[in-house]
């Protein structure tokens, strides 16, 4: 078997055994998803499971639909779709203490995570042309949308606002290291100091924190991070889109695209840095930009919303830069150049210089519509090799594909959507597991 062939094997395992259905008693709903890891992540992800349903769609479209449907159920009647959907009743009551998290009404997190929901909800309709169940989807991606805009909106800035690290999905990336007072922290207690900060931090919120909490207000961690705005401008541009499907008003679809603008105008106006050739998070407490280069320097490749010298210089001066992201297992969380890269994931602590399947789903697209598409086939191809070789695992060593993290991670599975837009993957057949057939033979 091909080393694309066993990689997508593999991919389409860990989806077929991390499935969870069942009843949640504390939520009153029943649950059928995608968990990103039984030992280490047993619960629904918002943004994890928005990969999931993405690459379901190569294995079986009615549970990529299924995914998101269980996802959005989880909305509340303002919009709001938390971070993190605790269905299981008896696996709710060490969450708090591991994932550091506030839950709201018992089984929801209070915080939010990239919106990738957009973009995926698209997928998964391109791919099965359900209108039925893109009508019935839309309205709380729609609404989720709104309520980001209402209440996570910089009245300075115009960007969305995080309020804690984990909103990004990067959690210990060393761009929050300043805004968390760990600058000076030794690699080897970094993790464990992240961890305490985060507990200062939540333990500094309101104990009656809500959604809708006013959280600017205190200070304490306010962020216009750069992924997450250029993953919400991308999921708007999706938003108008579907709004054009279902057949919406017209001004609904202009809106859509408005706003995707207005915040790619914003990106450039405030997170831009002539000078270094990339895109910095704003930190408004400090005032200040962060000045350590990650891969969310280079995310606004996603989309089309930059003028095309900025995207020609975070690829040639960036992302295809063999001192600090086109290592031989790209793309790195972090610049090899940086001093707290950390390749070999000896600090313990995530998106701190690993790759990440997610990350690099993500910049191929950019970069295959930008016309690199033989950099990003390397790409495609190199992320199936780490699966291949190590197995569905959390993330990747970018020198040598050591799997690191947590095992039979979901979401690394996005190499079955690599692979099938390589044209590697024969398309998929509604089944549980992917056949013989569907395996080209050319190798990685």
């Amino acid at each position: 078997m091909t080393s694309h062939a066993t990689a997508a094997r593999r991919a389409a395992d860990v989806l077929r055994e991390n499935r969870r259905t069942g009843y949640s008693a504390g939520a009153g709903l029943a649950y059928d998803y995608t968990c990103p890891s039984p030992e280490t992540y047993p619960f629904q992800w918002a943004w994890d499971s928005s990969f999931h349903a993405i690459a379901l769609l190569h294995v079986d479209t009615e549970r990529a639909r299924t995914e998101l449907s269980s996802l959005l159920s989880a909305a509340t009647g303002t919009g709001f779709l938390p971070h993190m959907v605790l269905w299981q009743d008896d696996l709710r009551p060490r969450a708090t203490a591991e994932f550091r998290i506030d839950l709201w009404e018992g089984w929801r997190s209070v915080t939010v995570a990239p919106p990738v929901v957009a973009r995926a909800v698209e997928h998964v309709y391109e791919a099965t042309l359900d209108l039925a169940w893109l009508k019935r989807t839309l309205p709380a991606v729609r609404g989720f949308f709104d309520w980001l805009h209402r209440h996570r909106r910089s009245p300075r800035t115009g960007l969305l606002e995080i309020y804690q690290p984990d909103e990004s999905g990067l959690d210990m990336s060393p761009q929050y290291d300043a805004a968390l007072g760990l600058d000076t922290s030794p690699p080897e207690t970094v993790r464990d100091d992240w961890h305490a900060a985060m507990r200062r931090l939540i333990d500094g919120y309101s104990r009656d924190r809500r959604p809708e909490s006013p959280l600017r207000e205190a200070g304490a961690f306010v962020r216009n991070d750069v992924l997450v705005n250029s993953i919400y401008a991308d999921g708007l541009m999706s938003l108008a889109r579907m709004e054009a499907e279902v057949g919406a008003p017209a001004a609904a679809s202009r809106a859509a695209e408005a706003a995707s603008r207005d915040i790619w105008a914003a990106l450039m106006e405030h997170c831009w840095d002539p000078e270094r050739g990339a895109f910095f998070d704003l930190d408004l407490v400090s005032g200040r930009r962060s000045t350590v280069l990650t891969v969310s320097s280079l995310f606004p490749l996603i989309g089309d919303g930059v003028p095309a010298a900025v995207a020609e210089r975070l690829i040639h001066e960036h992302l295809l830069n063999e001192r600090e992201f086109w290592l031989p297992y790209p793309v790195p969380s972090v610049a090899a150049t940086e001093p707290s890269f950390d390749p070999s994931f000896a600090t313990g602590a995530i998106f701190r210089g690993s790759s990440w399947v997610n990350l690099n789903w993500y910049l191929y697209g950019g970069l295959r519509r930008r016309g690199y598409v033989q950099e990003a086939r390397r790409l495609a191809l190199r992320t199936a090799e780490c699966v291949a070789v190590q197995g569905p695992r959390e993330c990747y060593g970018p020198y040598e594909s050591a799997g690191h993290g947590a095992r039979s991670f979901g979401w690394s599975s996005l190499v079955l959507d690599l692979l099938h837009t390589e044209g590697l993957l024969a398309p998929g057949s509604d089944s549980d597991a992917l056949s013989e057939a569907q395996l080209l033979s050319t190798e990685v």
